[in-house]
């Protein structure tokens, strides 16, 4: 009675007999004869192949990759070791970066925009936009830096240096006040006609409608920014169309939804 049983043996190194038979069938551990009883006992050997091939397969070694790797000699079994490990880094970094993600996910904005903008959105808040303003900000920005990442960074400098200028500020103010009016209000022209000219009167700030359409020539891209959020005919989606109207008509390119 030389040897133990399937059961006893996947008991001793610590895992069930369907992984046992699993190791035979994909050749990892030979499969012992069967005594004169009809039993397979395993020997010192097979349980020694037994608990290399689980401690390979417990520290992330692909179960095709460990039947080479327990028949290669002590330089290639090193080197093999080393690549297994450098993947295993890989794919911690990466499960890092997954829960560093599930944490910034707490906060909202962090885990889809850079801290950068998070900043310019408290800033926002802070010079007394209206919380739905805000709201429609972020949502556009994670818009803006899926559709046209390359240039994301270079629009929020154009915002931050708009931002300084409070005549800029008080016609943001005054546009999110316009979404409530009608969209026949004589005011919707009015004040898209005040905007136009500050644009052409400020061409740096004239880059946050131009910048991001600028790299792009997917008039479709500019349109999904421009207009999110904004009901159409409602009076702020009138408000949009005017201003870039006077803007074409001052000689800006500003993609039309019919173009591509």
């Amino acid at each position: 009675m030389n040897g133990v049983t399937i059961g006893q043996a996947a008991a001793f190194v610590g895992v069930t007999v369907k992984t046992v038979r699993h190791y035979h069938k994909l050749g990892l551990v030979k499969e012992p004869e069967r005594d004169s009883s009809g039993y397979r006992r395993y020997g010192s050997a097979e349980l020694l192949r037994l608990v290399q091939a689980r401690t390979l397969a417990a520290a992330g070694v692909p179960l095709a990759e460990i039947g080479p790797l327990l028949d290669a000699d002590p330089a290639l079994f090193a080197a093999a070791l080393a690549d297994v490990e450098r993947q295993l880094t890989e794919r911690i970094e990466e499960l890092i970066a997954r829960r560093d993600t599930l944490h910034r996910l707490a906060d909202g904005d962090r885990a889809l925009l850079p801290d950068r903008a998070v900043a310019l959105l408290e800033r926002m808040s802070g010079l007394g936009f209206p919380a739905d303003e805000v709201a429609a900000a972020r949502e556009g920005w994670v818009l803006a830096r899926a559709l046209v990442p390359e240039g994301f960074d270079d629009y929020l400098t154009h915002v931050e240096h708009a931002l300084e200028d409070t005549r800029f500020v008080a016609l943001i103010k005054r546009a999110t006040e316009a979404a409530a009016w009608e969209p026949n209000d004589p005011r919707i022209v009015e004040l898209a006609t005040a905007m136009a000219d500050h644009f052409l009167a400020n061409p740096a700030h004239l880059k946050i409608v131009t910048g991001l359409q600028a790299r792009t020539e997917a008039a479709t891209r500019y349109k999904l920014i421009a207009l999110h959020g904004e009901e159409q005919g409602s009076a702020a989606a009138r408000g949009v169309t005017l201003v870039e109207t006077k803007l074409r008509a001052a000689g800006v390119h500003i993609p039309r939804p019919d173009t591509h």
